[in-house]
């Protein structure tokens, strides 16, 4: 049988950052198959897709589809060769609807004019028929994470995509969505059409890929059957050495309550209430996991401990202060750091260079700064430091971050925001999107934190997350924190019933808790 792709002997070295991104990479997908494309941040996964999809000109290689060289030089090459691309960040325009977005470029028009009712029933039609409901009238903005990557996907269909790529899928998507996801991607699948699956989360290689190729360094490693691989092997050949996937820590020492937050009322954009009465405090020495599926609260508590959102009642406390009304800078000083959810808009500037971003929090206070004057000198050190002690691979002091990849990245905020041993750590989903050896490092950072003496609040949709690093978990749905577990003893079975509503009372009737 043809394959839908071959890739043969792909090069291609990015002279600014004297990076060689991919080296002499083979790829071929067969038609019907989902093939994985794992590896570490940096890997070169997504220049070798982008490649594909004529984002990225190759020094070298070879392009086949079906069986035909194929010379891709521009998006509009691949998509007129049947390819279509999900990006992890979406390509969507907020203001517009659903059809809109879906149709642009192609739109249906009479005597000139765009022809909307024409186009919302072309889009109804499409999500019939690859089962991926939508409301066509709806505008993108106001629409979860979820049905924007439905939206996305049938953008490409529309295009007749019989190749498509989707770039880390279920980075931002929750369980219920992903197992969607998983569903869809095997029906496309099942029309004949090549899926490729670039991804860091090597469980949804087992459940979602037929194939997977391994990257490491811009190089191929090997393709091979996922039936016939581990977890374990997955991860130890993308990284080059034995992964530990499962967290090694101590039981915690906790100590005085280092923050503490009361009967917390907090609103969301809208004016809407998010947050209803939330109580909960965290000791020095301890992780407090706050698990939930995404949308519950988690994200308009965060703003509000961090100070970036107002608290309509309650009151926080840190270090016996009251910092209720605090500014972000005010929390800061007092020795408050916060790891952000989304380190592309709120974490960093990535227009700016690395020393910029890794004093942006402190560039006001010494050692940065004294008086009017910035002591450049210092700066350099700081942001040598971070590059030396998170491991950055191909960062310079002054060099630009926008090439970085994720886990670089995040290895970024994690340098600026640990450096100065911050008495109390925010971490908000910090392994959204990052490989496994990222993972790793990132996790150990945080135990170290911890048993430095750190009071740590971590919030995260990965379950498994959540019950590797927590001393104890808390659980929010709808905005309410619903119970509070030890970490030793939870159960995915009891905090499963938290997360939908239930109360321990109901965990305990259904033999879920001793």
């Amino acid at each position: 049988m043809t394959n839908a792709i071959e890739m043969r002997g792909i090069r291609k070295y990015f002279a600014s950052t004297q990076t060689l991104a991919v080296d002499g990479v083979d790829l071929a997908v067969a038609p019907g198959e989902v093939h994985a494309l794992v590896g570490e941040n940096g890997a070169g996964k997504t220049t070798l897709m982008s490649i594909l999809y004529g984002m990225v000109s190759p020094d070298e290689g070879e392009i086949f589809i079906n069986g035909n060289r194929a010379h891709i030089k521009h998006p509009n090459d691949a998509i007129r060769n049947g390819i279509g691309m999900v990006h992890q960040h979406f390509k969507l325009v907020p203001s517009f609807t659903v059809a809109e977005n879906i149709m642009l470029g192609i739109e249906r028009n009479r005597a000139g004019f765009v022809n909307s009712r024409a186009e919302s029933d072309d889009v109804r039609r499409l999500a019939a028929e690859f089962g991926l409901a939508v409301n066509p009238n709806q505008r993108v903005a106001d629409l979860p994470v979820g049905m924007q990557q439905r939206v996305e996907i049938l953008k490409t269909l529309q295009r007749d995509a019989r190749i498509l790529i989707l770039d880390e899928p279920t980075a931002v998507l929750t369980p219920q969505e992903v197992n969607e996801l998983y569903t869809v991607i095997r029906k496309l699948a099942d029309t004949g059409r090549a899926i490729i699956l670039i991804t860091h989360k090597l469980l949804e290689v087992k459940a979602a890929a037929d194939q997977v190729t391994i990257m490491r360094r811009g190089q191929h490693i090997g393709t091979y059957p996922v039936a016939g691989l581990t977890v374990n092997e997955m991860a130890n050949q993308m990284v080059g050495r034995t992964v530990l996937l499962d967290v090694e820590k101590t039981p915690a020492q906790p100590g005085d309550t280092v923050i503490s937050a009361e009967n917390l009322l907090v609103a969301a954009n809208g004016g809407v209430p998010a947050v209803f009465g939330v109580s909960f405090e965290v000791r020095r020495g301890e992780i407090l996991g706050i698990a939930g599926v995404s949308g519950n609260g988690q994200t308009e508590l965060v703003d509000a401990v961090a100070g970036m959102r107002p608290v309509e009642s309650g009151e926080i406390r840190f270090l016996n202060q009251i910092i209720t009304n605090c500014t972000v800078r005010e929390r800061r000083i007092a020795g408050m750091a916060h790891i952000p959810e989304d380190r592309m808009d709120t974490g960093l500037n990535l227009k700016t260079t690395l020393d910029e971003n890794v004093i942006s929090t402190a560039y006001y206070r010494e050692p940065f700064s004294r008086g009017w004057r910035f002591q450049f000198e210092e700066v350099r050190a700081f942001a040598q430091r971070v590059i030396d002690s998170f491991q950055i691979k191909s960062a310079s002091v002054k060099g630009s971050i926008r090439t970085l990849s994720g886990g670089n990245l995040q290895k970024i905020v994690l340098g600026r925001e640990l450096e100065g041993h911050p008495k109390f750590i925010i971490a908000n989903q910090p392994t959204r999107g990052l490989d496994v050896g990222s993972i790793e490092f990132v996790h150990k950072t945080l135990i170290a934190a911890r048993d430095a003496g750190a009071a740590v609040l971590l919030i995260s949709v990965e379950l498994e997350e959540i019950m590797s690093l927590s001393d104890r978990i808390a659980v929010m749905y709808e905005g309410r924190i619903t119970g509070i577990l030890d970490g030793e003893t939870a159960t995915e079975q009891n905090i499963a019933i938290l997360m939908t509503g239930g109360s321990l009372d109901d965990a305990v009737h259904a033999g879920a808790v001793s």
